[in-house]
């Protein structure tokens, strides 16, 4: 009876292994969306604090594949604000994503632990 329950809890850690896995490829690729979404808020915020030094009259270039477009700077400077705001946003959703990941990572660890305490009771029980 022991060897069976033994097997049982075996495959069951080998499987939350595989989730508790699962979830630290996803922690790394959140992790790795929130450093390019800070490089890329950093970059916009140089490109507002230049625009924002430019007076009324000023002409102004986006780059469009190989093409240098003119744009008016208040459209240059509200394109770039909602930007910034996206960029915000989609932070927070990558934060909000590595939280809950950092959570069920936790409740993953309680339960690898749960299952190795049985395991160890049902050798140790065995050996008596």
């Amino acid at each position: 009876m022991s060897q069976q329950a033994l097997e049982g809890l075996r495959m069951q850690f080998e499987k939350e292994i595989g989730v508790f896995k699962q979830l630290e490829k996803d922690r790394e690729k959140y992790i790795e969306n929130r450093q390019k979404l800070e490089g890329q808020f950093t970059e916009n915020t140089m490109v507002k604090q230049e625009l924002d030094l430019l007076e009324e009259d000023s002409k102004v270039f986006k780059l469009i594949g190989a093409v240098l477009v003119k744009v008016d700077l208040t459209e240059a400077r509200s394109q770039v604000e909602k930007r910034l705001e996206y960029i915000q946003g989609e932070t927070k959703r990558v934060e909000d994503q590595m939280n809950d990941s950092n959570d069920k990572k936790k409740v993953m660890e309680q339960k690898l632990t749960r299952i190795q305490e049985d395991m160890q009771k049902i050798l140790q029980s065995g050996k008596k």
